[in-house]
């Protein structure tokens, strides 16, 4: 059902110059099974929220792959437009922070989760959720980061806040991935040794032409099951979970540092505590969803000056509304590789 309001909104149609409505990537239940197609959406369907946002990019995430599937444990009520990121312009604003035409980035808090998101054309959102976007960052440079990019940023801040480019080599799992490939890109230019982990032999080649050592999940998940093993690592940067995130610990030299993001892998962990009492080894978890504003504002300039990495757009892949539907089940089935970039304008 296409959901078309026909209340008219003087003020709304004035702004939108008589445009009555936008394209929305909707998900729809009926009778607990999912169906995904692009809709035209009313401007009444959205949030009452301080900024309209005119989005130019979006990307895709595994909680847009996880929300589109109906995954009630990211998105409770649907119908729902996903897209936990978005950047464009500001259309109208009711805050003193944000103003009209300023170009912002949105990403995590609720966006795209119960909170209508940037697979759409317009979105509303609270200020605070915006970043204003950086004076060296394109908006497609800022979709190809994204919540991901962010995630990769607050990881490799908190790493190199204690482990320096001396003090030896950086794990990275999951390094095909949106977080995992873009923290190999950061560590790589801020002068880090980096090993990659992962499951694709195919991309072995595209890691040596970096100068990154690349290890097989498998081989690394095999590892012997002792409590400590042969400290190989200065800090590692983990974006899976389970067991890689188990034997990562177990592998780090002393006082090093590990950052953990994601449980794809598994959310649990089978451990003692031998790394932390006898090596010192700290683990910082990365909550990118909710992380402080001033965080957020710090690595985004980062990400825009000094850890802004060459040939950006060589990472990622830039697709259109019609073609959203498969990439996102290609996502699910761990079948992406970088970063799947979502053009709306």
């Amino acid at each position: 059902m296409v959901e078309i309001c026909y209340k008219s909104n003087k003020k709304i149609e004035d702004m939108m110059n008589d445009k009555k409505t936008f394209k929305a990537f909707r998900i729809e239940e009926e009778n607990e099974k999912f169906t995904s197609a692009i809709k035209e959406m009313s401007f009444e369907t959205l949030e009452k929220e301080e900024l309209l946002i005119k989005v130019h990019y979006s990307s895709l995430n595994y909680k847009d792959a996880l929300s589109a599937n109906g995954n009630k444990g990211v998105t409770r009520n649907y119908p729902h437009t996903p897209g936990i990121d978005a950047v464009g312009t500001v259309i109208s604003s009711t805050s003193e922070k944000i103003k009209k035409n300023e170009n912002v980035i949105v990403t995590s808090y609720d966006l795209g989760m119960n909170t209508n998101g940037g697979f759409a054309e317009y979105v509303k959102a609270p200020a605070s959720w915006a970043v204003k976007l950086p004076k060296n960052l394109s908006m497609k440079e800022a979709m190809i980061f994204g919540t991901a990019g962010l995630t990769a940023g607050m990881s490799v801040l908190r790493l190199t806040e204690s482990v320096k480019p001396k003090d030896g080599n950086i794990v990275v799992s999951g390094a095909t991935g949106g977080v995992g490939s873009l923290s190999v890109l950061i560590l790589n230019k801020l002068g880090y040794k980096v090993t990659a982990i992962t499951g694709k032999e195919t991309e072995k080649h595209y890691f040596e032409n970096l100068g990154v050592e690349v290890i097989s999940r498998k081989d690394f998940e095999e590892m012997q099951k002792r409590p400590l093993l042969k400290p190989l690592f200065a800090g590692g940067i983990d974006t899976v979970g389970g067991v890689i995130l188990e034997n990562i610990i177990k592998t780090i030299k002393p006082l090093g540092v590990v950052t953990c993001c994601g449980n794809v892998a598994s959310p649990k962990l089978d451990l003692t505590v031998f790394p932390f009492i006898l090596r010192g080894v700290t683990l910082i978890g990365i909550d990118s969803q909710n992380y402080p504003m001033n965080y957020r504002e710090q690595v985004w300039n980062k990400l825009a000056d000094d850890w802004k990495v060459e040939n950006l757009e060589a990472n990622s892949t830039t697709i259109s509304l019609n073609e959203l539907h498969e990439k996102l089940n290609l996502m699910l089935a761990g079948k992406l590789k970088g970063r799947t970039i979502l053009k709306m304008i």
